[in-house]
Parts: structure tokens; sequence; C-alpha cells
């Protein structure tokens, strides 16, 4: 199955300008045999030649090979073997012996192989009968025989036709040789073996060094789910890295402000397995909008396992500044007793593109010899109805002396509108975007009972 999982979380999806924010990347992976069950033999050779230390380093390496299995298959050494798969004992000498059928105790299967005893010659090709004679031709299962031997063919028919045609069955096959007392040609090895043979033929002229044979075929089998993963993680230029956490699994080493590099030696070797990485980010950018918080995230491990991550992404408010710069002053002065002034103020330049946008409004019902006080506040609506200030006007509006009360129209309320602050989401600095806007209005009488003072002017 090699790498069931791959997962990048952020703690929060709207953060201020200023804001932190938590990232979790997870992993998680388990042997292949977990998911795809598999029915293994292992053909083990007890001829005269393995009397002593070789068949006791045989067995030792044969029930580590059955106990990391049952670790692969169900997560723990709990003595069954899980997830569907089996386990067969098949032994040799002059003749072959099913010692056990294909089962999933892994006490009955350490049992078979400490019971065996050596003597007699060295017939594979029964061997492989034997052990091609336990599957179930109608199973699903993968199958696969493991061949340990010590010694060149001396009893029964030449092996070669009978493992090729196990192998043409879709029998996958495994040799562990040892170099015995009569050698042994690892060319007869690969011939039997499934290809490619470095990855299917292990041998060894030392006997210590079976259980480890054992050991290694018996993680090849379960295929591990992932080793040597490097992770190299680079967070967007918005953002920099404050604050990394101890991994669950491997260690993390922090490359820049910015990046960082997770390794793990191994994920999912004998069970199902997961890691995670915690890391904490903050925003150092002066803009808001939506941001993705990696710029850049690559997985490697020695198996090639293809993972890909994902690419959350964080809404960032740096809050609306509408406040514009004051413009540079033009100096001047007026002279003593002059009552005009003619001067060249140089060049203006516009800052931007914009619009002027005029209202007219009609107040009802105005009674006579009443001023009346009137604001007008326009607000403008971004795409998600979120409004920006966009102008007051206050205004005092003259009383009249009509006959009653009556509509009076104010017109020509003029707003004048820069491009550069435009929300619709359109082309940015653009003349021709839509754009949205809410106009509110206030309007008070100042007076109850104005009338214009006769004013008296004596000259003396």
């Amino acid at each position: 199955m090699g790498v069931t999982n791959s997962n990048k979380q952020i703690s929060v999806d709207r953060i201020d300008c200023d804001g932190t924010l938590r990232v979790t990347l997870a992993l998680a992976a388990s042997p292949d045999i977990a998911s795809n069950p598999t029915d293994i033999v292992l053909v083990l050779d007890r001829s005269g030649s393995m009397t002593g230390s070789p068949l006791a380093n045989m067995k030792a390496g044969a029930k580590t090979f059955i106990d990391i299995i049952d670790e692969a298959t169900d997560s723990s050494q709990d003595g069954n073997i899980g997830s569907g798969s089996r386990i067969g004992i098949v032994s040799f000498s002059d003749t072959a012996t099913a010692d056990t059928q294909l089962i999933t105790s892994v006490a009955d299967l350490k049992s078979a192989v400490d019971s065996l005893t050596a003597g007699g010659s060295t017939n594979h090709a029964d061997a492989f009968t034997k052990a091609t004679e336990l599957f179930d031709p109608l199973s699903t299962n993968a199958k696969v025989i493991v061949m340990f031997t010590d010694g060149k063919t001396t009893a029964g028919p030449p092996p070669a036709p009978v493992a090729a045609a196990a192998r043409a069955s879709g029998i996958i096959i495994y040799c562990i040789g040892l170099v015995g007392s009569d050698g042994i040609d690892v060319n007869v090895l690969n011939d039997w073996a499934t290809d490619p043979d470095a990855s299917h033929v292990a041998v060894t002229p030392d006997d210590a060094d079976l259980e480890e044979l054992f050991k290694d075929l018996a993680a090849n089998i379960s295929k591990t789910g992932a080793t040597n993963i490097v992770i190299d993680e680079v967070v967007n230029a918005d953002f920099i890295i404050t604050n990394v956490s101890a991994p669950t699994k491997g260690s993390v080493m922090t490359l820049s402000s910015n990046a960082l590099q997770w390794k793990i030696p191994e994920l999912g070797v004998s069970a199902n397995e997961g890691a995670s990485l915690e890391f904490f980010i903050q925003h150092i950018g002066t803009d808001s909008g939506d941001k993705l918080v990696n710029e850049s995230i690559t997985y490697s491990d020695d198996e090639g396992n293809a993972v890909v991550f994902p690419t959350p992404s964080v809404l960032v408010d740096c809050g609306c500044d509408l406040t514009e710069p004051c413009p540079i002053p033009v100096d001047l002065s007026v002279e003593g007793c002059q009552d005009s002034v003619v001067l060249d103020a140089g060049d203006v330049y516009l800052e931007s593109q914009g619009r002027i946008l005029q209202l007219d409004v009609t107040l009802k019902n105005v009674c006579p010899y009443k001023r009346v006080a009137l604001a007008v506040i326009l607000t403008e609506v971004d795409s998600n109805g979120n409004e920006y200030p966009r102008g007051m006007k206050t205004l005092t509006i003259p009383a009249h002396s009509s006959q009653g009360c009556r509509d009076v129209l104010v017109k020509c309320i003029k707003f004048v509108l820069p491009e550069d602050l435009d929300v619709s989401g359109g082309t940015p600095n653009a003349i021709c975007n839509t754009r949205n806007f809410k106009a509110r209005f206030i309007a008070h009488n100042i007076d109850t009972d104005f009338r214009c003072c006769d004013c008296v002017v004596t000259l003396s």
C-alpha cells in the first residue's frame, strides 16, 4: 500500500494582517500485505547438512519471519496472521512434507518449525511441488514461496521446471541460500526465483546471518510503506515560520525563516502507522486577500511513493486605510495693499482615474422659514456585501418663504470617486468596472421660527 494518506491543515481560515496560525502536516503508511492478503509457504531445508547451528539459526529466522508478517497484517503481534493472509510450512530432505496447511495460528506455525530435525539428502523438486499444492487456485490472495536451502539438489528430478511452472501460475518465488558443506550454486537460485534476482535472492556463507535474511525478506514481502522520507516545505513569502514542534516521528530542521525539512527514517514498515508535524506561521505581508499558505512542498522516499499534499489558503484581513495623503503645498504670499494676485502654481498630476457621482434628493414637507441640516453618507459595497466609507457631505438648506410646507429639491451633491478605491473585484484601476454604492440621508430642522432680522446701519 505504501503511503496511504497525506494531509495538510490549517487551524483557522481567517487571520488579521499580522496574525498567526498553526499548520499540521500528516502522513500515514502501511505495508501492502495489510490490504492485499497474501498466502506464503515457507519451504525449509532439513537435509543432513543442516545439522547443528544451521538448523537452529534457520528456525530462529523462520519464526522471526512469521512474527513480522503477523504484525504487518494487523498492526500487532497478536499470535494471529490477519487481514486474510496465511502462512504454511513445507520441509524437505529426501522428500518433502507439508508440516502445516495455510493457516493463521502463529503458535501452530512456530511449533511446526521447532519440530524439524536434520537428516537425509536434498530434493528441491518435491519441495516446490508440495509448496505449490498448498495454494488454492481459486483464491484471490497473492501467492508467495520462500525457498530456503543450504546445498545442491541430491535427490529427485531437476527442480527448475517445477519452479518455472510455479512462477507461470502466478506464484512469486524468493530464495535464501546458505553456503553449506557441499556448496551452493547462486545461479541456480537465480533461475528458480522471480526476477529481479537482487530483490528475490539472498545468499550468505554464515548461518548466523540467517535470522537477518529472513527478517529482511519479510519486510520486502510485506512491502514497507516508506523509508528515508524527506519532506521540504516552503511557506509563502507573505509568511514566516515562528515556531516548530517536534514531530511524532522523525526529525525536523528549520532551513530559513520560511522553509523547513522533515525527515522520517521509516513509516508503515511493519504495521499501519501515522506521523504528524505542527508548526506556526505569521503573516508579515502588507495587503489583504486569500493567501496560499505554502509556496511549495515536495516529497521523496526510497520506495518512490507519489505523494501530493493539499494547498490550503487563509483569508488575511489587513483592514482598510482610506486616508489620502495630504498634497504638497504651494507657498504663496499676498503683499501689503495688494487686492489681487496671479500665481503660477506649477504642475498638478492626476493621482488616479476617477468618476464623479452626483446625487439629487428631495426633502419632503419642508415648512417655510425653516433651515434644514442635510447629511449624505456614501459607502461602496464589494461582492461580499462589505461596505467601505467613500465620504460624507453636510449642507445647510436655506429656508423658503412659500405659503405652506412644500418639497424642496436639493441638487448637485457631488462625490469624487478615484478608481484606486474600487472594490468591485474587476480589472484594477479600470474606468469601466461596475461599482456599487449605498447612500444614506439624514435631515433635521435647524430653526423653529426663522426670520431675517431688520438691520439698521447708522453712519456718523
